[in-house]
């Protein structure tokens, strides 16, 4: 059985992807910071599909943890065919008033968290010249964001990284590509103010908040090797904000 890693897999859009891959048959380590209670939940409904689940609590902006993650799963359960870095923070504020600790702690959760996680499990699939990685970033990494400058930085940056990792691993069966989300609605947007919704679904061709589960379903089709052309992709899924001459709040 194929086995996955999502990284921020307890909630939202990771907790989605994770339910998604268990149903399409994959093994999946579960990846959270800290609160492994919930991760384990979410690997109860896994479980509840005939697969294997895993709750496993590193901090993915930790390069050292990240290393020592793989080798631990590597040794007790295998080499991963997919890696999904979806594992992120907003700390927003605008950009002359943010201080460099906001800045500094979004860029290594949202950007340096991804090179860890792809240069640490990408050398294992490297090895047995087979896998893939798909990675989240935002139309906000297109467009920029008011009041987002560290959080449009990283995700522009995962961009620039996903294309790249494309070119450097593809000549060993490895194909990487990212899903780039408008605005989900998840516990962080659930937190928003009824006016900023209100404002942010008016940008939105569809005139609503996109899915997790709509995210999750976009993830599995790029694992279909009925698509094993496609890499170095950055697919937009934003309800139709940019077509719309729009941008706005995303994730």
């Amino acid at each position: 059985m194929s086995l996955a890693i999502v990284t921020g897999g307890s909630r939202g859009i990771g907790a989605a992807i994770v339910k998604k891959l268990a149903a399409e048959g994959y093994d999946v380590v579960i990846n959270c910071v800290s609160n492994v209670a919930k991760a384990e939940a979410v690997a109860e409904e896994c479980r509840a599909l005939g697969v294997q689940a895993y709750p496993m609590a590193w901090d993915v902006s930790d390069s050292n943890a990240c290393q020592e993650a793989a080798k631990k799963i590597k040794a007790e359960i295998g080499v991963p065919d997919v890696l999904v870095n979806n594992a992120g923070i907003t700390r927003d504020g605008l950009m002359i008033r943010l201080g460099a600790e906001k800045w500094n702690e979004v860029i290594q959760a949202n950007l340096n968290s991804v090179f860890y996680m792809t240069s640490a499990i990408g050398a294992q699939m490297m090895r047995k010249k087979a896998g893939s990685i798909v990675n989240i970033t935002s139309i906000s990494g297109l467009h920029g964001n008011f009041g987002q400058a560290n959080y449009t930085a990283a995700k522009a940056g995962v961009i620039g990284l996903t294309k790249t990792a494309a070119k450097e691993l593809g000549s060993r069966g490895i194909r990487v590509n990212a899903v780039a989300p408008g605005f989900i609605q998840t516990d962080m947007t659930d937190a928003l103010s009824d006016e900023i919704k209100e404002n942010a679904k008016s940008r939105i061709a569809l005139g609503r908040f996109g899915k997790p589960e709509e995210i999750a379903a976009l993830f599995t089709m790029l694992l279909d090797e009925r698509l094993g052309f496609l890499t170095g992709a950055d697919i937009i899924m934003d309800g139709g904000v940019i077509a719309s001459g729009a941008s706005g709040l995303s994730k």
